[in-house]
């Protein structure tokens, strides 16, 4: 007989036990990551998680991450109730206050900013999480600010502009029906794990698989059939090089090119300048590999792309490295085919599902008609084209400084990571300047402590979502547990604050299941449907992708074509000297290579960690506690470093120090350093103008730096 004691020991859900099991999910990763959990429920605590085997998407499967979700949700630096700032800003001294205080206080200041400068002196952004960006973005149009950002300024956005500036679409490759498959950056081991099936199912029907990496992967060990271990940053010369070999050998798709390309004959001249030997000297792979790699990918067709945005464009020149992949596909006519690149349509918060929503409808309704030039405008005039409703957050330290076009004086920021920023200091330094900040957060994180009003947020575990899958589904989630101390959901936080803001959004105010019927209301499903399960349920007006759609009826470009001489990036450009075909350039070319010799590569993918927060998770800590760089022996042994020494890495705009560590699969002349570490900032390292002009994003992943070992 089993007793209650072997019962709970084992964490056994029944009456006996009074554990239960409750459907939840993670949220750590991006939206596209977002695994079913059983959550084991006993006396309102999470003892135990478990993947959702009947999930659709991660079918039982949880990463180092997603296992480590208890953890998560109980560190001990939780924010449980509202607090204002009674000590020099960016100190640790707060005090607890009710949520009618902070939402008075709030109120107080940003209507008087809104008085005295116009509601664009108040400034709006969001980090992690993504899921409350829709009702964020309405809650401050509706107050009538245009001035909003993402971190996605330094994520995802550059790759879909490098894709709408090309094909008119975010495009995303069909592995599943691919001969070939061309992988840049790609290493699911260690970001994707979901992936990893998908790639051992390619390979088992004989695909080839050839993957762009500066390191030597798991991905590219186990399963590439040719690893082409390239310089950081030398991404557009590497692609550009292959589109020579496969032009000089008349390999290229001259049907697709004649009909659906533009610009074609320019772009075929300019790639004239990247013979093998040249290519082979900027980006260090040998001649004969980037052939047979070329070969490979225009003969072996259909052959997919996948380029991991992040990786690629974390350079000064990576958005014009993502456009010159691009145009791989379309010069061997793998666009919009059946196992080459499909479209990607987005449904909902950054997720496609085959069905269109209201959710810009639903943000545009109150869209303010009149208002400033938004932060930074003319700086990046590509993203000025390409993303009309964000802007690109790099710019908002100077405008902080500097107090010009106008004064930014207010700021409510989400899940804002101060870490995130090139030359972090001076980021901070820029806060500082603001009138009165508001932060929401599920912990007392660096950004927060240069808060006035610290708002506490609930994790994925305490609160409901709506959700779109892959695949047409959606999803309706429910609390696994009730909301840890005082603190609440984001959206909850912006229906009541813009209730006592008198902003008069009736929709806004009735709360986050009004807002989410509105945005599906013109689909064949119900918000009441989806509550009733607790697993994602296929919606009826998902539609699979119609491949052959782009041919027959043109690309969403200007043309209507597919074009190597991009007319949105000519335009935009014009007078910036901002280049419309995918033109290569040193990524490091602003930087003096004799006092910094070697290249630092920040952010490369560890499996326990996608950002900081879960640097503070004890588990994940627990794999690399301390903050270490990776180098080549070699190196190593020019600078005297024995592994495990301390070593200080310093860049023009700062210093760092670590412990050594020792790899080959590490290139020399490059230093491997993951972000996040409070105590060794690596993006302190990144001086703040190391920006790409097209994007604007941070080149994180090639900083000139110099590496000594330091004194006892």
């Amino acid at each position: 007989m089993v007793t209650r004691e072997e019962l709970l020991r084992a964490k056994i859900p029944c009456e006996q036990t009074g554990i239960t099991v409750k459907r939840t999910f993670c949220d750590i990763c991006a939206p596209g990551h977002h695994c079913g959990i059983d959550a084991y429920i006993k006396d309102g605590n999470v003892i135990k998680i478990e993947g959702t085997r009947e999930h659709p998407y991660n079918h039982g499967l949880l990463c180092t991450k997603g296992c480590a979700n208890r953890q998560y949700v109980y560190r001990k630096d939780r924010l449980l109730t509202p607090m204002k700032r009674v000590g020099p800003r960016g100190g640790s001294r707060f005090e607890p206050i009710t949520w009618d205080e902070a939402y008075q206080t709030i109120a107080e200041n940003f209507n008087r900013f809104k008085a005295e400068s116009g509601a664009d002196s108040v400034a709006f952004y969001s980090g992690y999480g993504k899921w409350f960006r829709p009702m964020m973005k309405r809650f401050l149009y509706s107050f009538g600010s245009i001035n909003y950002a993402t971190e996605s300024s330094c994520c995802f956005d550059a790759s879909a502009m490098a894709w709408e500036s090309t094909a008119g679409v975010f495009m995303g490759p069909d592995m599943a029906r691919a001969n070939t498959m061309l992988g840049w950056a790609m290493n699911p081991h260690y970001s994707g794990h979901l992936a990893v099936a998908k790639i051992q199912a390619f390979k088992e029907r004989g695909g080839k698989l050839i993957i762009v990496d500066p390191r030597v992967t798991p991905t590219s060990e186990k399963y590439a059939d040719i690893h082409l271990q390239l310089k950081p940053g030398t991404d557009g010369a590497l692609a550009l090089g292959m589109a020579k070999v496969i032009i000089d050998n008349g390999w290229q798709d001259k049907e697709f090119i004649e009909k659906y390309t533009y610009g074609y004959e320019e772009y075929a001249a300019y790639v004239q300048q990247f013979p093998l030997d040249r290519v082979a000297r900027i980006t260090g792979v040998p001649a004969d590999k980037i052939y047979e790699a070329a070969k490979l990918y225009a003969t072996n067709g259909p052959a997919a792309t996948q380029q991991s945005s992040s990786p690629v464009t974390h350079h000064r020149n990576g958005f014009q490295n993502y456009r010159a992949k691009i145009a791989l596909s379309g010069l061997t006519g793998n666009v919009d085919r059946a196992g080459g690149v499909l479209p990607s349509v987005f449904s909902y918060n950054y997720r496609p599902g085959g069905f269109a929503t209201r959710e810009q409808a639903f943000t545009d309704a109150v869209k303010p008609r009149e208002h400033k030039p938004r932060i930074g405008l003319g700086q990046f005039p590509v993203w000025d084209a390409l993303m009309p409703d964000e802007f690109q957050v790099m710019s908002m330290r100077d405008q902080l400084l500097s107090g010009t076009p106008y004064r930014i004086r207010g700021l409510f920021a989400v899940g804002m990571n101060l870490r995130m920023f090139p030359d972090t200091e001076q980021m901070a330094q820029a806060l500082k300047k603001l009138d009165f900040m508001v932060a929401s957060d599920l912990f007392f994180t660096d950004t927060v402590k240069y808060a006035d009003i610290i708002l506490p947020a609930c994790s994925s575990f305490e609160r409901s979502e709506m959700k779109v899958y892959p695949g047409g589904n959606l999803v309706y989630y429910k609390p696994a547990i009730a909301p840890l101390g005082q603190s609440k959901p984001d959206t909850q936080m912006f229906s009541e604050l813009s209730r006592v803001m008198g902003l008069g959004d009736e929709l806004l105010e009735a709360g986050y299941d009004r807002c989410m019927e509105y945005i599906i209301s013109d689909l064949h499903i119900t918000l009441d449907d989806l509550k009733k399960s607790e697993l994602p349920i296929h919606c009826p007006d998902a539609r699979p992708v119609q491949i052959g759609a782009l041919r027959e009826h043109g690309f969403h470009t200007p043309t209507g074509r597919f074009e190597f001489v991009s007319q949105l990036v000519a335009r935009a450009g014009a007078g910036a000297g901002l280049d419309a075909l995918p033109t290569f350039r040193d990524s490091t070319d602003d930087m003096d290579a004799q006092q910094y010799p070697l290249v630092a590569v920040t952010g490369a993918r560890i499996p326990h960690a996608i950002h900081s927060r879960l640097h503070e998770v004890p588990w994940l800590r627990s794999m690399q506690k301390e903050p270490v760089v990776t180098m080549n022996p070699a190196d190593a042994a020019c600078y005297g470093i024995r592994e495990g020494d301390s070593v200080r890495v310093t860049s023009p705009t700062g210093s760092i120090v670590l412990k050594a560590a020792f790899s080959i699969r590490v290139l020399e002349g490059n230093l491997y350093i993951y972000h996040g570490y409070r105590e060794a900032n690596v993006n302190q390292l990144v001086p703040g103008t190391h920006l790409d002009p097209y994007s604007g994003f941070p080149g994180y992943k090639s900083v000139r730096c110099s590496i000594k070992k330091e004194e006892e």
